[in-house]
């Protein structure tokens, strides 16, 4: 198998400004599950810093009172300020927001941000963004002083907020967030995030470093966003980053491709003056290659584009599956903010199903509560060769209007149980990307992770799905009568939206839930 069979090349990621390299060899990736395994790693690896050393984060949002363990010491603010207070650098980029009163984050946003610049950390709220858009990447390196080799990046889809520590028990964060629908009190998350060691972490931190040193100002002649920085004792402009470090040693078989999406805005991001699409890029191209099982976690999955690239791979592959797992609810599910979250999402499904038929399979999570676990998880597996774990979902926001990071990873070990190549395409199965499809699915199906043998063929693993999705419909059907089956998969039914609503619900859907960030020639011409 060459990586380029997978990968983007450089000329592929339409961003010749950006400054990570098209990929690296010789990272050990470890996917955590679950915001309760994430937080723990993280919180290991803060408490192991020393002075000099450093951390880049950014975040979409971040509660400072969200506890990374069971212990009242590990709320996040407390950890990043008191680190700062030691002598360890800590420099953060956070999304300004919108208020809480609009169903965001502004005010918890700015708590974080004032806690840890009051300790002597540097932390802006950064909102060069486009209009309707949002600083959406989940990052953290943390980098040592002399110990360059252990040096560890964390990215993915988990903010440092309230509802997000959840484990496979899937009895929701003690410090829950409020959803809309029947997710209960504390509702269920699932959620994944990759810890990366290796040289990728150089390119993680580079992109963090395109960021930080962006010249355009923080508050951009805005009287609220000046305001704003006085309040969070943030600086005028940002201190300028030491220069870099030498990149980690390699230190495991996984190669790292780094993905972005940034939009195409007035100023222009010097590191990507049109913008870059290049997570769209790598999912076009996965998609192209896949033959046997394209395996989707996603929390919206609604865009057209998306759509229409899942069509194609089926027509192209006619032994290709499709299996999609998302939320049963969209986490704005009222009476106004509902349509719009699901109009789009339930044509994309339908023109999917209709191409495919038996062959597509979207299913959503119930918790053995009875109540449905919100899917924020943004993972994509295709013949078990090709892995993606980030924040962004299959939706065009993702994709063209907000900040975004993701990584796609192919790893060297080969994976000898059968089938050996399941795709047939001699690129023979992997095995981090197949080790986390099973991790996920006996999750699924409430069993242990060593029951693996019926779902290491993704199409036979695909009729497990469904025949479990089954037996707790049976169950239901009979009134709930006896034991529950084991599992947690139900076959996803969109709730249709009125055609009244539609009429309303598709220019919100456009303008401000799904809005397109591409310049205006690529939208004329249709593409990324």
């Amino acid at each position: 198998m060459r990586l380029d069979d997978w990968f983007l090349e450089a000329s592929e990621r339409g961003n010749p400004h950006a400054t990570v390299r098209p990929w690296s060899e010789g990272n050990r990736v470890e996917v955590l599950v679950h915001g309760a395994a994430y937080f723990a790693r993280l919180h290991d690896e803060l408490c192991a810093m020393a002075p000099g050393d450093w951390i880049h984060f950014t975040d979409w949002r971040g509660d400072p009172d969200q506890r990374l363990t069971d212990d009242p010491r590990s709320a996040i603010a407390r950890v990043l300020a008191g680190l700062a207070e030691r002598g360890v650098h800590v420099r953060g980029l956070v999304w300004r927001s919108h208020p809480d009163q609009a169903h965001f984050s502004e005010q918890e946003n700015l708590h974080l941000v004032e806690t840890i610049n009051d300790a002597g950390g540097e932390v802006l709220l950064d909102e060069r963004v486009v209009r309707a858009g949002s600083h959406h990447q989940k990052l953290f390196v943390i980098r040592h002083a002399g110990r360059h080799d252990d040096d560890v990046a964390f990215v993915g889809g988990i903010d440092l907020c309230h509802g997000r520590r959840d484990d496979h028990r899937h009895v929701g964060d003690p410090q829950p967030i409020e959803l809309e629908g029947d997710y209960g009190p504390h509702p269920a998350w699932h959620d994944a995030q990759l810890e990366v060691h290796g040289p990728a972490v150089g390119d993680l931190a580079r992109t963090f470093r395109e960021r930080w040193e962006d010249p355009t100002p923080i508050d951009h002649r805005n009287p609220l966003r000046r305001w704003l920085r006085r309040r969070a004792s943030e600086p005028s402009s940002p201190d300028p980053l030491p220069p870099p470090p030498p990149d980690p040693a390699p230190a495991g078989p996984h190669a790292v491709q780094v993905l972005r999406t940034y939009p195409a805005r007035r100023p222009r991001y010097p590191f990507a003056p049109d913008g870059e699409r290049s997570i769209a890029h790598a999912y076009f191209k996965a998609f192209r290659r896949a033959r046997r099982l394209i395996y989707v976690e996603d929390q919206y999955l609604w865009s057209s584009d998306a759509a229409e690239a899942l069509v194609d791979a089926l027509e192209r592959a006619p032994e290709l599956r499709i299996v999609a797992v998302v939320p049963r609810h969209p986490d704005r599910d009222g009476a106004l903010t509902g349509p719009p979250y699901r109009i789009a999402q339930n044509e994309a499904m339908e023109r999917v199903e209709a191409a495919g038929g038996d062959r597509v399979m979207v299913l959503d999570l119930e918790a053995e509560s009875g109540r449905p676990v919100y899917v924020h998880a943004k993972v994509c597996i295709i013949d078990d060769v090709w892995m993606i774990v980030g924040s962004d979902n299959l939706n065009r926001r993702s994709w063209t209007n907000d900040s975004e990071l993701s990584c796609a990873v192919l790893d060297s070990t080969l994976d000898e149980r059968e089938p050996r190549d399941p795709a047939g395409l001699g690129d023979h199965a992997r095995r981090l990307p197949r080790d986390t499809r099973l991790r996920l699915w006996c999750e699924h199906l409430g069993r242990d992770d060593e029951k693996v043998e019926d779902l290491l063929d993704p199409v036979e693993g695909a009729e497990v799905l469904r025949r479990s999705a089954q037996d707790l419909a049976d169950w239901d059907a009979k009134g709930r009568s006896g034991a529950r089956p084991s599992g947690r998969v139900r076959i996803h039914r969109a709730e249709p939206v009125p055609t009244w609503a539609q009429v309303w619900a598709r220019p919100l859907y456009r303008t401000l839930v799904d809005p397109d960030g591409r310049p205006w020639r690529l939208r004329r011409r249709g593409e990324y």
